[in-house]
């Protein structure tokens, strides 16, 4: 392979060795599973390795007060849905997707397969960025204009090219990429549960991001709203990291620096869609091993925030929810593969 390909994946493999050592007994990995899978639409899978740890986040209002010093105080007190921490064991391995998936390779899937997206299909289209819009002018006050048809996966107001993560996708949406993938390939494809996913994203870290507790650093790890973004929305400046991490909307995927696992993007760039219902006080009762969220609800969760997303809200254990047909400029997918069993 080309030395900088052969670098990165050393790179790569490395850290996950570290890792591996730093976290001891807890974590298992299967010595005859290859550490990458790359599928017919070119999407690149990371395996993970079975193992435990701490979810959720039991910061005091306080706490983050200090550490977010721009935001009001309700805003801290409407986070207990991060509560109780508790331990979780995730049992086998399993492979999830290096990157969000890309807008190129959504558009081979819906070419490949003929699905027609939801925002497409009930004529209502998604939501986008448009310089002209005013929030004070509609019921919602949204940040963005929407629902329009104008809107959809392949055009979200920006530019966007195929290595940027793709948007104003459902849920729905999500499921049916995944089960086309498993069809066509005979192996099961699906979205993460939020004990994987924030399992992946901490990589073995009890911080807030990946990269430590300090909110300004999330510009070397993220795409979220910063300097560059706050140009477009100059009246929301006092959640805005001081950096510029050099995109105003979405980056190309793996732009920025990848977590212990070698994942891009777990936190911003595009909100990830969970398998999960949504419920505030399932930490309370959740199982210990491979916990798959309530059995029933009315939204489901995503995860890790956006390229438009405050600070406060990409961290690791922050949990949002939308109903399962929402289409929104922020809001794309990771998958997961499973691992075959052993």
């Amino acid at each position: 392979m080309p030395r900088r390909a052969a670098h990165a994946r050393h790179s790569t493999l490395a850290r996950f060795a570290a890792l591996l050592l730093a976290l001891g007994p807890g974590i298992c990995a299967a010595a005859d599973a290859p550490d990458e899978i790359r599928n017919s639409l070119d999407m690149r899978f990371v395996r993970i390795p079975a193992g435990d740890f701490l979810m959720g986040s039991d910061e005091t209002p306080e706490a983050l007060a200090l550490a977010y010093p721009g935001y009001a105080r309700e805003r801290f007190t409407k986070l207990d849905d991060e509560a109780p921490v508790h331990r979780v064991r995730i049992t086998h391995d399993f492979y999830l997707g290096a990157t969000e998936v890309t807008v190129g390779q959504f558009r081979r899937f819906i070419e490949a397969s003929g699905y027609v997206p939801e925002s497409i299909a009930d004529g209502t289209g998604g939501y986008g960025y448009n310089r002209d819009y005013d929030p004070a002018t509609t019921v919602r006050g949204d940040a963005f204009e929407g629902r329009n048809p104008r809107y959809s996966w392949k055009n979200p107001g920006f530019p966007q090219d195929d290595t940027h993560p793709v948007v104003n996708v459902t849920w729905n949406d999500a499921q049916a990429m995944a089960r086309w993938l498993s069809e066509k390939e005979g192996r099961h494809y699906r979205l993460p549960r939020e004990a994987e996913w924030e399992y992946a994203c901490r990589a073995g870290s009890r911080a807030r991001y990946y990269n430590g507790d300090d909110p300004q650093q999330l510009v070397g790890i993220a795409n979220t709203f910063d300097a560059d973004t706050v140009v477009n929305w100059p009246r929301w400046q006092a959640f805005a990291l001081a950096g510029h991490d050099g995109y105003a909307f979405t980056a190309p995927v793996a732009h920025f620096a990848p977590n212990a696992f070698g994942l891009y993007d777990m936190l911003g760039n595009a909100w990830e869609w969970m398998a999960d219902w949504h419920d505030d006080h399932y930490y309370a009762h959740s199982p210990v091993e491979d916990p798959t969220g309530p059995p029933k609800g009315e939204v489901r969760v995503r995860r890790g925030g956006s390229w438009h997303t405050w600070a406060l809200y990409a961290r690791c254990s922050f949990r949002n929810w939308n109903t399962p047909q929402t289409r929104y400029t922020l809001v794309g997918l990771r998958l997961l593969l499973e691992a075959p069993a052993p």
